[in-house]
């Protein structure tokens, strides 16, 4: 018989009171008979912390003991995070950058926004120091959206010295964004 593999994800922070945490123990997801500050979760980083019950035979126990108690993070040190802008923060970080920058316009809700994320999160890091990668959510911020004329998302933005320069619409293969930025690095 195959290992059985609990799963409890905390979102992250630096301590948490064991009362804020008792809703996730309780719940029908997470069946824990332990409490959090036991053993089992001595590992835990804020990320994802799992452990493994097995009940079978020695080779699904060998499989899965390996990964039993670790963080589980896949692509940590791969990912780039595109920073958020607010209509707060837009002139310091967009219009007064000293070099070229890419601004992606979307929404939780969109599809498309979601499929072209690492497309803009691979571009960030290989135009790293070069050109800066930030995104606005429409929905938090319509005021940045109304004034480029924003009526189709996702849009990308390019700005050089303060002025829009370039604007691709829609979820695009990278080759598209990485012509379109080379004309103004």
């Amino acid at each position: 018989m195959a290992g059985v593999l609990e799963t409890v994800a905390v979102p992250r922070a630096s301590a948490f009171p064991t009362a804020s945490l008792a809703p996730i123990a309780s719940s029908s997801v997470s069946s824990l008979s332990r409490p959090f500050n036991s053993p089992k979760f001595s590992e835990f980083r804020g990320l994802k912390a799992q452990s493994t019950r097995s009940s079978g035979s020695a080779s699904s126990r060998s499989r899965f003991a390996r990964r039993g108690g670790r963080i589980v993070c896949e692509a940590q040190e791969t990912a780039v995070q595109v920073a958020p802008v607010t209509d707060a923060n837009w002139q310091p970080l967009v219009l007064e950058s000293d070099c070229a920058v890419l601004v992606e316009f979307w929404a939780p809700w969109c599809g498309p926004c979601r499929m072209i994320h690492p497309v803009i999160d691979e571009l960030a890091k290989q135009y790293m120091g070069k050109l800066k990668c930030y995104k606005v959510n429409t929905d938090e911020s319509p005021s940045i959206a109304t004034r480029y004329g924003i009526r189709s998302i996702p849009t990308v933005i390019i700005f050089k010295g303060g002025e829009k320069k370039d604007a691709v619409i829609g979820a695009v293969p990278k080759s598209t964004l990485t012509t379109s930025i080379e004309k103004f690095l």
